[in-house]
Parts: structure tokens; sequence; C-alpha cells
């Protein structure tokens, strides 16, 4: 393998300036206007190597990394697509990069330079997989609405769309010698086509569900294709007749490849796995099991020694074919960023992910400096202690941790939640955590012992905790649309803020402790926290708010948003907009967006965003009331294109008696809406039918339950499922009922 290595270094031909100066720093590669640097490198969806084997590019939810496979290092990041890309190819002869996105574009780049050379924009449902023709001189693409489309890579030129299948085409690919595309589909079949005229030539069936990749042999006599039904089929002969199916993988079959030789296959699968297999016999020869969650792409070396496999669990693995040997991790990959924190020093950047991970970030160096473990689930939020020694986070594993922030060890599990965590805070003198999320009650926990103290009671569902910089009073924004004020010293409730407005997601004090900020789904508000009156409505984002945070100096606002995924900054004093910052990305795991958190450093220099991107984006600022960014002219979406399907979270969430489900389309389709009990049990299917692509947000327009049972009679308090299906896309979420 060091043989290997030694002439992939020599085999090496990308650009000297990338090489060396993007090299040192990966996280100031292609960085949006005004932000400064960039934490995490987003979510893995596809991975490829170069003809040459120089190169190992990896298309993921903010662009497409590349990779020095001699060094490892990261030598270049193409941006431009506005939400996850999911799939990237190399041309033939290595020059160019085709990247399918979400966002429905097809971006070709100079693959020595980085250089954008143009857009191909027809497909506006989403683009699952891109490829190029064995000459080079045409890209296939499958795109989220059942076709196929042919393009010229010289010209950009659309060729031909090809039309047959009757759900998403998740894979394409040609055969070696360019005659013959194969196709595979959500509608559970594989089609081959003429490349040259796009007539269908045959449709294969067998699997039981969606086909999410599909590989010629290198002789072209065989496909290989992976499903979801948990089987990779072989089919051969000149009208490819099924003759083999590969059973053994736990889940669904993400992704298969043949080697340079054609004698193994490699599978990646949503049981975490990658498996190979003897291509001639079907025998399983070996199961590579390091990965920690699904294995979304495989792909084999050039020279067939090595594969590498890309998983959600936010690292790509390396591997030794013959023998199954793990060679390498490359690792700062990560999936969607919840809450961000800035330690009191500055030094230390605290991350909650939805991967359960807490990451700590230099600041200066943007180094990884430790990843904390033991939480099963997202890491909704996290807090310094005002000395910096102590890290809090909170989880939807209804646990909050405590956490040595010098050595990350953990120190205390506190428990007791009955429902997901959404906030945790440290007083002033840093003696309490508070918790708060689902559940009636605030928890007050002493935060050196991590024993319980105390409760807040009287509360709704949670969603933010603060307390004023004085210590005296503790916030909290609920989903019931209301800001409740304590004295912290005798827990005794003070006043409640209410207006008519969905639910509160963020509340923030100003540094003189005098005005609360909120953030919801109708926009940001300030009050006067001694009076609580109404002082200002600010208005502005495009979805709701889901963070807000004051500047040292009080006279900043920042805000973050789902759906249109800006940070606005604004006067506290006038409530003015003073600029809107752009460069997150929309797209992730389970359909939805945002940036979910913001926070100044202690020394006014910095704002952090964290997005379900996977990444943080860190950007200059100046407490002198001038900000160190600079203004955009533009923001990468408007809610009037709507790029893609998603289901949206339901309002309000808890509810009694009625709530409301919003979603989006990208296209005309059927909609089915079903509502199931904690058991499983469908409880009430909400008559949706054919919808027009649009937004489906407001009371008017989005799906609507009153609470019944298909009876007609009401259901009983607890949780509930709604699963939303829109021709392929199929997506789930949870609400609460409590009465």
């Amino acid at each position: 393998m060091k043989a290997m290595f030694f002439i992939f270094a020599l085999l090496f031909v990308f650009a000297p300036c990338l090489r060396h100066s993007f090299a040192q720093d990966f996280s100031k590669l292609s960085l949006p206007d005004g932000a400064k640097a960039r934490l995490g490198k987003g979510s893995i969806r596809e991975i490829q190597y170069s003809p040459d084997g120089a190169r190992l590019a990896v298309a993921g939810s903010i662009g497409v990394w590349l990779y020095d496979t001699a060094t490892h290092e990261e030598v270049g990041l193409l941006t431009g697509h506005t939400s996850l890309v999911w799939s990237v190819a190399f041309s033939p002869n290595g020059s160019t990069i085709a990247s399918g996105s979400v966002d429905g574009t097809i971006r070709l780049w100079d693959a020595d330079s980085g250089e954008h050379q143009r857009t191909l924009t027809r497909n506006k449902s989403g683009v699952y997989s891109v490829v190029f023709s064995p000459d080079g001189a045409t890209v296939a693409s499958g795109n989220g609405n059942a076709t196929i489309r042919l393009w010229d890579t010289d010209t950009g030129e659309h060729l031909r769309t090809l039309t047959g299948h009757a759900g998403a085409v998740r894979s394409v690919a040609f055969s070696p010698d360019g005659g013959t595309i194969a196709s595979g589909s959500c509608d559970n079949t594989i089609r081959l086509w003429d490349t040259d005229t796009g007539e269908h030539l045959r449709t294969l069936t067998g699997h039981k569900d969606w086909v999410y990749s599909v590989a010629f042999s290198p002789d072209g006599g065989a496909i290989a294709s992976g499903s979801r039904d948990d089987t990779i089929r072989l089919w051969g002969g000149d009208r490819k007749i099924h003759f083999r199916t590969l059973k053994g993988h736990a889940d669904g079959v993400r992704s298969v490849a043949f080697s340079p030789d054609g004698g193994t296959i490699a599978s990646g699968s949503f049981d975490n796995t990658i498996r190979l297999w003897d291509a001639d016999s079907g025998e399983h020869l070996r199961t590579l099991t390091d990965h920690t969650d699904w294995v979304y792409s495989v792909a084999f070396s050039p020279d067939g020694g090595t594969v590498a496999s890309g998983s959600f669990d936010n690292t790509i693995r390396l591997w030794e074919s013959d023998t199954g040997e793990h060679l390498q991790t490359l690792a700062d990959h990560t999936d969607g960023v919840y809450g961000v924190a800035f330690s009191p020093d500055g030094g230390t950047i605290a991350s909650g992910g939805h991967d359960g991970t807490v990451r700590l970030w230099d600041a200066d160096t943007r180094n990884l400096l430790l990843t904390l473990t033991g939480h099963r689930l997202v890491v909704y939020s996290v807090a310094f202690s005002p000395d910096g020694g102590t890290i809090a986070s909170g989880s939807w594993d209804r646990t909050v941790r405590l956490w040595d922030a010098d050595t990350g060890e953990h120190r205390h599990t506190l428990t007791g939640h009955r429902g997901d965590i959404y906030s945790v805070a440290f007083s002033p003198d840093g003696g309490t955590v508070a918790s708060g999320g689902e559940g009636p009650t605030i928890r007050l926990w002493d935060a050196h012992r991590g024993r319980l103290k105390g409760r807040l009671n009287d509360v709704f569902f949670v969603k933010s905790i603060a307390y004023s910089p004085d210590g005296g009073t503790v916030a909290s924004g609920g989903f019931d649309g209301t800001i409740r004020l304590w004295n912290a010293e005798t827990r005794k409730h003070l006043r409640a803020l209410n207006r008519p407005m969905p639910a509160i997601n963020s509340v923030a004090f100003s540094p003189d402790s005098n005005t609360i900020a909120s953030g919801g789904g109708d926009g940001i508000r300030l009050w006067d926290s001694n009076t609580g009156e109404l002082l200002r409505t600010l208005k502005g984002h495009t979805g709701p708010v889901e963070s807000v945070a004051f500047s040292p100096d009080g006279r900043t606002l920042a805000s973050s948003a789902s759906w249109d995924d800006t940070i606005r900054l604004w006067d506290a004093n006038t409530g003015e907009l003073v600029q809107s910052l752009t460069g997150h990305t929309l797209a992730v795991r389970g359909g939805t967006s945002g940036v979910y958190s913001v926070a100044f450093s202690r020394d006014c220099g910095t704002l952090a965003s964290g997005s379900r991107d996977g990444t943080v984006l860190l950007w200059d600022f100046a407490c002198s009331g001038e900000l160190g960014v600079k203004p955009l002219a533009t923001h990468f979406t408007t809610l009037g294109n709507i790029k893609r399907t998603a289901l949206l979270q339901n309002y309000p969430n808890p509810f009694n008696p009625e709530t409301w489900i919003p979603y989006q389309l990208a296209n005309d389709s059927i909609v089915t809406l079903n509502i199931y009990d904690q058991s499983g049990h469908i409880v009430r299917t909400l008559d949706v039918g054919h919808q027009k692509s649009g937004v489906y947000r407001d009371k008017a327009e989005a799906a609507y339950w009153d609470g019944c049972n298909q009876n007609g009679e009401p259901v009983t308090s607890g949780a509930y499922y709604y699963q939303f299906r829109a021709d392929d896309y199929t997506a789930s979420k949870r609400m609460v009922i409590v009465k």
C-alpha cells in the first residue's frame, strides 16, 4: 500500500496554487463573502476517485470537497450550489468535474483550477445522480421528476430527456462502450436506454423496493443493482437477464461498485457496513464494519487496491480491498449543527450536532480539539459555564450532560426529563444549570454536584431558557407563544409576555438585562423585561426565527432562521435591518434546513452561526457599531422558487386541540398524510389529494388536524407521528397533544 500511495503522489497533478495555499487551512476554503472561517465540512453523500487516482471528490451538504489521496489533505472545495450536493463525477480524462444537487442544477468545474465552467439548469426537481459518458462528451443526470437528461459537456446544450420511470431516478450509469444507459428508480425498476436515440430498450424488474444504485461491469457484460429491499441483483447477457441475487445486508443497499478488473463488487448499506463479493460466483468475501451510521457511497481506486466509503457517521474510510484492512479515516465532516457557544475567553467554540456529539474547536486555528460522545440522539443546546471550565449539553435523549471543557471528560449525566431537551443555560454565578424541553417543568441542577436542586413549574413545552446577566431573572420561551419570567432566587413566577404568535424558539437578554429579544414563527419581538411592555417587532426573515443573540455591547441583535437560511443583523435600538448574511446551504438529512444558532464572542470580534448544513461559519464583527462583514447583493433562495419538496414541523406543537401541518412541493404532486399513534396504528388519514407545486404553510393552506380519530373522537394526550408522501418523497415528524 505504501507503494500505491507513492504512485498517487507522483501522479498528483492538482494545481500547485490550490495544493499549497489551501491545504494549510481547510477552514478558509471557498468561504462566502464576509465569513472568515468554517468549522466542519458538512455531511457526505457520494465519493469518487479521479481517473488517475490522485484525488478523491466528496459530494455533500455544502459543496464538493477535493482530497489529495497521497497526503489525505483537503486541496479544494467547490461551492456554488445552494443545496445539498448529491452526486459527483470526474470526466474520463480527469479535466472536468460534474456535480448534481438538490437545488436542481448540475455544475461543471475545471478539475485543476476549481473554476466554475457552466451550470445546467433544467432539473427543478433535484439531481440525484450525474455521470460522464466514456468519451466525456455527454453528461447524464438522474432526476427527482423521474427523468434522465443528457447534456453536451462542451456547450452545455440539453440534448434529450428520457422518460418512462414512475419514480425519481436515483442512479444512472453508462455502459463501457457508451452505447447504453442504465437507470435505477424509486419505481423499483432498472431501465436500459439507447444513448444515441434515447430509445427505451427494456425494463429490468425483480427488486421489491427502490433501486438506489446501478453499475456496469468493466466489460459491460453485467449490471449490478443495489436496492432498499436489502439485496444486490446481478443482470447479464445481451438482454441483461437476472441471474443472481446477493443477500446478506440487514438493510437497504445504497451503493454498488465493480472493481476495475471486474472481479469484485463492493456494496454500502444502511446497515452501516460495506460488503465485498466475488463478482463471478456471488460469494461473500468479507464485511467491513467500522462505520457507525449509514454507508452512503463506495468506490474503488483506479488500481483496485483501495475501497473508499462515505458514511452518515461523517467519515470517509479507506480500506485495502484484498484484506479488508482499515487504512485511513478522513474526518471533520459534520452533520447538522443545532447549537453553538463560545467559551468565556473566546478561545473555544462548542457545537452540538444531529449526530449526538459535542465538538470543541479552537477558535483561532479552527482545528477540531475534542469530540464528546455519549448522547444517543441530537444535541440541541450547548453552554459554557461562566468560568469556562464546564460545558453543559442538552439532548433529545432526554438527558443533560456536564463535561470538563479542557479534557472532555464526562462528569455528570442529569436525568429526569420526560421528553426531548431543547435548551440548557448556566446561571451567571455558574452554580446552576437550567434545562427545559418537552414537558411542564424547567429543571434546575447543581452544576458542581450534578443534583436536582429545584423546578420552575406551570410552564408549557420549553424551547429556550436564558438567565439575565444580573442573575435576577430566568426567562423561558414556549411552544405556546409565551415568554415566562421567574425570580431566579425565589423561583417565583413574575409575569408572562404573551402576544398572538406561533411558538417562541429563542429568548435572549440584552447585556444590561433591561430588554428581552424573542424569536419565533412570526419574527422577532423586543420586550421591556421590567414592565413586560412590547417595544418593537422586527420582520424580514421568511421562515421561523430559530435563534437570537445580542452583541456584547448591546447595540446589535443577530437572528437566524429556518427555511430562508440567513443570518440577519439588526440595530437593537431602532429595529432597523443592518445586514443579511448568506452562505449556509439548504439541505439536509430529514428534508429540513435552517440556521439554528447564532452566538457572539465576548470580545465582540466574531459572530458564529450553526446550520443544518453541518457547518459553523465564523463572521468578522466589530462592536464599534460598524460591522466587519460586507453587505451581499442577493440571497441564495426565495420562497417563490421552490427547489425541493419538504415536510415541515406542525404548529403549534404541542397543541390542544388542533394543529396545522405545513409542507412545500417542488412539483405538482398527489399528497397523502397519515397520522399514527406510538404503536404504529393509523389514527387518521387527512384528505389532501392533488396539489400544485408551491408552499403550504399558513393556516389557509397547510394540512389541518382537529385532534380526532377517523371516528371523530378526540384522541388522548401523548406523542403522535405524521407521515407525508408526495410522489416518491416520504418524510415523518413527531407531534405532541397536551390536554
